[in-house]
């Protein structure tokens, strides 16, 4: 299969062109190598697969990449919370124009087999049970309750403290982010694209990815990475909250295999063309989890929790496994301890250097 892998030089677009082309495939890798990412250079782990330098925003271009391709592995995207509104001219143009020039070129290559990269921020708060009310959306988290350490969300009607769920890919999709706002728009523009082509999608709802070519040190580094920089400079690693806040950390090669699943899987049933599946380890952990295990394998100082919290932070945000293992076969090899204790000395990618 040739396949056309869009951010092909990022953490996890890296990941699936390797495991692409290790089983066989023949893998296009297009990365807009943007210089708040990577600084405008190549990264090594890109050299293998001829990198093509471009823009999915390039109607122009993407004609010839397009050529004998059978599939479009698509991971190019703005990431991070997005939480000045200013950005979200850039946002939208990287994640939804992107995403629109190149379901367009696809259209006219007749290329009709997407693997979205989307991700669990699309659900928002995630999934909350009152024990009177039942499935309820928690109510917002007041600024007085934050202050005072009551961290965990109420329920609408009654004001009872809600207990988490693993969310379903059926629950209500309410993104509290600029960045979770594209990424459910990127969904919305594929499924209309499947509709109207006889296409088909499979968007990937990614969890909390960490692993090896993880950015550090850069807005777009997620807590795992943040926590290790901490205590590669000899600092406690600051835990928000409570520390108790419940995610799901899965391992960038089992989200490599997902993709490869994805791309491979037949006679999945889905809706008019589109799937989505959560992409998780199924084993979910504590934010406090993760950096008491990342200072323990570094033989650093204990985490710090420091209570506060981010404006577009949710407090538990964990999801069922069960529709990918049963419609992909997909199932988290990398357990918690292994790949935690692994990313203590992984290679990361270093950080940008943009002039001002």
């Amino acid at each position: 299969m040739r396949v056309l892998v869009t951010g092909a030089a990022g953490f996890i677009g890296s990941h699936v062109a390797d495991l692409l082309a290790d089983v066989g495939h023949e893998v296009v890798a297009l990365d807009a190598l943007l210089p708040q990412a990577h600084g405008g250079t190549v990264p090594p782990w890109a050299a293998r697969h001829g990198l093509v330098r471009g823009d999915v925003r390039d109607l122009a271009m993407l004609p010839d990449l397009l050529i004998g391709v059978d599939a479009v592995c698509h991971q190019a995207a703005m990431v991070g919370h997005g939480l000045d509104p200013g950005d979200a001219p850039a946002y939208a143009d990287h994640n939804d124009h992107g995403t629109a020039v190149l379901l367009a070129a696809m259209h006219r290559a007749g290329v009709s087999r997407l693997v979205l990269a989307s991700s669990m921020v699309v659900y928002g708060e995630g999934r909350y049970v009152c024990p009177e009310h039942g499935v309820r959306p928690p109510a917002p988290r007041r600024a007085e309750d934050l202050a005072a350490g009551r961290y965990d969300p109420t329920c609408p009607s009654c004001g009872a403290t809600l207990a988490p769920e693993l969310v379903p890919e059926d629950a209500p999709l309410r993104p509290r982010s600029t960045y979770a706002a594209t990424k459910l728009a990127q969904e919305h523009l594929a499924a209309a694209w499947a509709r109207q082509t006889g296409g088909t999608v499979r968007a990937l709802r990614y969890h909390n990815v960490y692993g090896p070519r993880m950015p550090r040190d850069t807005p777009y580094a997620g807590v795992a990475s943040i926590f290790r920089s901490a205590l590669a400079a000899g600092r406690p690693p600051r835990v928000l909250e409570d520390g108790r806040q419940r995610r799901d950390f899965v391992h960038v090669t089992d989200v490599a295999r997902a993709n490869l699943l994805a791309l491979t899987a037949t006679d999945v049933p889905d809706d008019e063309g589109f799937l989505a599946v959560n992409v998780c380890s199924g084993e979910p952990r504590t934010v406090g989890d993760l950096a008491a295990a990342l200072a323990a394998a570094m033989g650093g100082p204990p985490p710090e929790v420091v209570g506060g919290a981010r404006a577009a932070d949710v407090r538990h945000v964990v999801a069922s496994p069960e529709l990918a293992a049963r419609l992909l076969g997909f199932r988290a090899r990398v357990d918690f301890a292994t790949g935690v204790a692994a990313f203590a000395t992984d290679p990361l990618r270093d950080p940008a250097t943009v002039s001002a």
